[in-house]
């Protein structure tokens, strides 16, 4: 469904992030312990963590403890912030890659993990001092906060989405 909440986009972009290399249903699984330990992904709270935060969420296992992943959310946090000072809202940022609308899928087509679009969007986000933002997470941020419509015909979504 389309978000343009930032805090709901900044939690979607630190959930993909943690995704990498596991499957979705494991973060979905720690999604609640992932709003607790990171202030419910208020951006400028996790902008200012420190190592003495990061050393506390590593030991936390009610999230992915991997050093690399928790750095970039708070990496990205300071990113976050910097794009919304510069465009007014990370909302309107990411959203001027689709127009505004959502893309979708022609009926039948595969999915794919990435496109020429993600890889764009990937580019930027990089060039902005974001990490963790390859072509195939960016692809899967787009699905997830709804500027990619690749709901199957059959999913009640579906119609939902293309009547709107």
């Amino acid at each position: 469904m389309p978000l343009h909440d930032d805090r709901g986009l900044f939690e979607f972009l630190v959930l993909e992030g943690a995704q990498a290399g596991l499957s979705w249903e494991t973060i979905l699984r720690k999604r609640k312990n992932y709003r607790r330990v990171f202030d419910n992904f208020d951006v400028a709270k996790v902008a200012k963590y420190d190592d003495q935060k990061i050393a506390k969420l590593l030991k936390d296992d009610g999230i992915i403890r991997n050093r690399l992943k928790i750095a970039s959310a708070v990496q990205n946090a300071g990113a976050f912030l910097a794009v919304q000072k510069e465009v007014g809202s990370f909302d309107a940022y990411v959203w001027k890659f689709v127009n505004g609308k959502p893309l979708k899928r022609k009926p039948g087509q595969p999915v794919p993990a990435k496109t020429e679009l993600s890889d764009v969007l990937s580019r930027d986000l990089k060039r902005r001092g974001f990490n963790f933002v390859g072509s195939t997470i960016c692809y899967a941020f787009m699905q997830a906060v709804g500027m990619v419509n690749d709901h199957d015909q059959k999913c009640f979504r579906y119609r939902q989405l293309v009547s709107n």
